[in-house]
């Protein structure tokens, strides 16, 4: 089970070999949505990007919980509930409703198993802070309470930086904290703001703090209610680091002690517009939704899965339509392949597919198991489905069970990476009109583009065919 798998650990800075804390079992959390505004394609990268990492480890035979929380208690909240006269939790829920719809349509939500929102964790959250006053790593301060970041000394390790270095990155101001880094656990409230209760046990007397969480404290304090002190894998954008990701180490290490309190970090590379990351905050971004309008969803997961998870990606339309041609080919080759007549004539020729598709699948997974390296899968997939159709097209006849192994194992290894997911291949075509594009694309070859385009039209006339050429090949469509 999951034999052979390598993935890229930042706590390490290395790739190492997967070994779970418990033998074929993983928990895995994603650090999910701030529901103020609708998802853009940079959290649609993200979240596709460890999708894909889900869909392979249970592909492994692993047994996943897999956890993405949403924030629903945030200053970000918060501000655009003032801005828009709407009251905090009613505009989380409105977004979070939304979000949800986004994930469903790129195909993230059916797997993951729970979406916890952090105001259902405040007793947790209390639990936490309170260990941490305990254990001498927190303080309050004017009803807030904020983490002593120099009593913790690996607080770099997963960043790298310097401790010194951590003052140019977003630090809280706070007049009175005790270090310029230190980070809020626990904000008192604020008129108009919404706001919770926590009990702390101060010096041996119960202790009341009203207000809301800081960011950091709530993604451990799930984790640990939900998967214990510590689990297999973390995953985020890479701007998460620090101090986000920091932070959850350093919370949730000197509360509970375990260490390392995730085993293995895995970072997803940034979407950019034009060199620059895309954010909500520079106003430079696309949502999910407006894309989907334009395109379907697996054409924008066959685009992401197109570069490297832990790469950055330069969006643009082009790209988009780029990949949407490319995909149209993948159905349209594996289509005649599909249409291909069945017989046991060809003996020899069933046996080659059979050993083509072992190879093929063993490519693949030796791709998906270097570091979950999709651009190589893609590439056996898209090589092994080129053999496929110039096997249709060279061949008159294959063996029913070559052929319906070899479909059954391409679809079962695209759909890990959650593209060629609809029918569409099975479009019935006559085998004269297979012959007839065939023909064509080599007519094309030797630069008898009269000729070419006298059948297409023949295509078009006679059999209500449509072609469009790509880069990959001739694609075809049955005309509605």
């Amino acid at each position: 089970m999951g034999g052979g798998l390598r993935l890229y650990n930042t706590l390490t800075r290395q790739l190492e070999e997967f070994q779970p804390l418990e033998t074929g079992k993983i928990r895995f959390f994603v650090c999910g949505q701030t529901v103020y505004d609708d998802a853009h394609l940079g959290h649609a990268k993200a979240y596709i990007n460890f999708d894909i990492v889900a869909r392979w480890l249970r592909h492994l035979g692993y047994t996943l919980h897999y956890i993405q929380n949403i924030t629903d208690i945030d200053d970000k909240i918060i501000i655009r509930a003032k801005e828009s006269h709407k009251d905090p939790t009613a505009l989380a829920r409105e977004f979070e409703s939304r979000f949800m719809e986004d994930m469903e349509k790129i195909g993230v939500k059916k797997n993951v198993d729970q979406y916890p929102r952090s105001h259902d964790y405040i007793d947790e959250i209390g639990f936490q802070i309170g260990l941490l006053l305990k254990k001498g790593y927190a303080y309050l301060l004017d009803g807030d309470v904020y983490y002593n970041v120099s009593k913790f000394e690996d607080y770099t390790n997963l960043s790298g930086m310097k401790l010194e270095e951590l003052e140019k990155h977003r630090i809280e101001p706070k007049a009175g904290k005790k270090n310029p880094y230190d980070f809020a656990l626990w904000k008192a409230s604020k008129e108009g703001e919404p706001s919770w209760k926590i009990s702390l046990d101060l010096n041996g007397k119960e202790t009341i703090l009203e207000g809301r969480p800081g960011w950091h404290i709530e993604d451990t304090a799930i984790t640990h209610a939900i998967f214990g002190p510590q689990y297999d894998l973390h995953g985020g954008a890479i701007e998460l680091i620090f101090p986000h990701h920091s932070n959850e180490i350093a919370q949730a290490e000197a509360a509970f002690g375990k260490k390392p309190f995730v085993k293995y970090w895995l970072h997803a590379g940034v979407l950019n517009i034009k060199g620059v990351k895309m954010s909500k905050s520079l106003r430079n971004f696309i949502k999910i939704r407006d894309v989907l309008s334009s395109y379907p969803a697996e054409t924008l997961r066959l685009l992401i899965c197109s570069t490297h998870y832990r790469k950055e990606m330069d969006y643009d339309e082009n790209l988009i339509k780029n990949a949407g041609r490319k995909l149209s080919y993948l159905y349209a080759a594996l289509g005649i392949f599909y249409n291909m007549r069945e017989g046991a004539s060809n003996k020899e020729g069933s046996e080659q597919i059979k050993k083509e598709t072992t190879l093929f699948v063993d490519a693949f997974t030796k791709a998906m198991n270097d570091d979950f390296n999709t651009p190589q899968a893609l590439t056996e997939l898209t090589i092994m489905i080129n053999k496929l159709r110039e096997f249709a097209e060279t061949n008159n006849e294959i063996d029913a069970e070559a052929k319906t192994h070899a479909l059954s194992s391409i679809l079962k290894i695209a759909d890990t990476l959650g593209i060629l997911t609809n029918e569409s291949y099975k479009t019935e075509i006559s085998t004269i009109a297979m012959h007839l594009i065939s023909y064509r694309e080599r007519l094309r070859q030797d630069k008898k583009f009269g000729e070419a385009d006298t059948i297409r039209e023949r295509l078009k006339n006679e059999f209500k065919i449509l072609l469009e050429d790509t880069e990959y090949g001739t694609v075809w469509y049955k005309e509605q």
